[in-house]
């Protein structure tokens, strides 16, 4: 495990799995909060804070999300690092495609952000991380926190009408957000990183009925939580659209594809869809490879070449030769047929594409 150890980086400082062979997943350790309160020490305003993710990494990807339904793109700025993950962390290389440089500290990596926010810190460095340009630190590292902030903080000067937190729906997201983070958001990691045979199969186990589960429940609703598209779907969106191409075979989740399922394959296109134009021209990467497209619907964030690249690339114990398998070609713009079904995404979003 390489992390920072009282500001200093070291590239060993212990194993993902404990001794039974099972992933372990180490707490975030920036956990302030942005509050639109006139008392709060971080202010929900435009221009004021920055956001670091990588394309690759779910967990970051969600605040992507989040940030293109919100039209949050010209209110907070974004740096993307590069894909591939070395012994030294989070690299910012804007000479590659996809990638940024660092514009606050024109840092080499991120992880010099995390020691210019904390001298002393101790723990891992991920993305994504908020940086506040204000106060000159990371106001918190914590996807969940962070898609929730974006969601619900700043309303005011967010270019659309989007609440995926909605009164009514909010115990039942986040009873679905509890539900699912084990057994598939983590288990997809539980499952690949697993050193022995019992912990593999456990997870793998879990994995399958979740999804199983969750394919029935969504033959008759649209979404997770019912007929609104909410964080929940945010969060499930970002693992199952990385599952045929990365999790399936990389992380040996391959009791079925995705695209097998009968209701789980078609809300992932849907939610790909969501906010979006007319997506004929072009591929997903060149859609998804840079902020100038201004693209505000889900499939902008997407970034199969970056997500490929990290995984078959940065865990050479899981792929030695770190060879980045080629398949499969998804058809995510292909017709799903759910809007048959009650409800839809924020008017917000659907206005867009029809004025696109």
């Amino acid at each position: 495990m390489n992390m920072l150890i009282d500001g200093e980086w070291h590239t060993d400082a212990g194993e993902y799995t404990d001794d039974d062979g099972s992933f372990e997943r180490q707490e975030t350790s920036f956990r302030d909060r942005v509050r639109d309160d006139p008392d709060a020490e971080f202010q929900p305003e435009a221009g004021r804070y920055h956001l670091y993710v990588s394309y690759a990494c779910p967990w970051a990807h969600r605040t992507l999300v989040i940030r293109a339904l919100k039209g949050l793109e010209d209110a907070i700025s974004v740096s993307v690092v590069d894909p591939y993950r070395d012994e030294d962390g989070w690299q910012f290389t804007p000479e590659k495609e996809g990638c940024t440089r660092d514009p606050v500290l024109d840092a080499d990596y991120l992880r010099e952000l995390y020691v210019e926010a904390d001298p002393n810190t101790t723990g891992r460095v991920t993305v994504p991380v908020l940086w506040d340009t204000e106060t000159g630190t990371i106001v918190n590292n914590e996807s969940k926190e962070i898609m929730r902030m974006l969601d619900t903080e700043f309303d005011d000067i967010a270019a659309n009408d989007v609440d995926c937190y909605p009164e009514g729906y909010q115990d039942e997201v986040d009873r679905i957000l509890d539900d699912i983070y084990d057994p598939i958001n983590n288990g997809v990691y539980r499952a690949g990183f697993a050193t022995k045979q019992g912990p593999y199969d456990e997870a793998v186990e879990d994995l399958f009925a979740a999804l199983e589960h969750w394919d029935e429940v969504l033959e008759e609703q649209r979404y997770l939580a019912g007929d609104r598209l909410t964080e929940a779907d945010i969060a499930m969106f970002t693992t199952l659209v990385r599952f045929d191409n990365v999790y399936h075979t990389h992380f040996m989740c391959n009791v079925q594809y995705i695209r097998e399922f009968d209701n789980l394959w078609p809300y992932l296109r849907d939610l790909y869809q969501t906010g979006t134009a007319d997506r004929r021209e072009g591929t997903p990467n060149d859609r998804a490879e840079s902020e100038t497209s201004r693209d505000s619907g889900v499939a902008g964030t997407v970034n199969m070449d970056h997500i490929k690249e990290h995984y078959y690339t940065t865990h050479p114990d899981v792929n030695p030769h770190r060879i980045i398998a080629q398949g499969p070609d998804l058809a995510f713009d292909a017709p799903h047929d759910r809007d048959e079904l009650p409800g839809g995404p924020p008017s917000a979003l659907t206005a867009t594409s029809a004025d696109d």
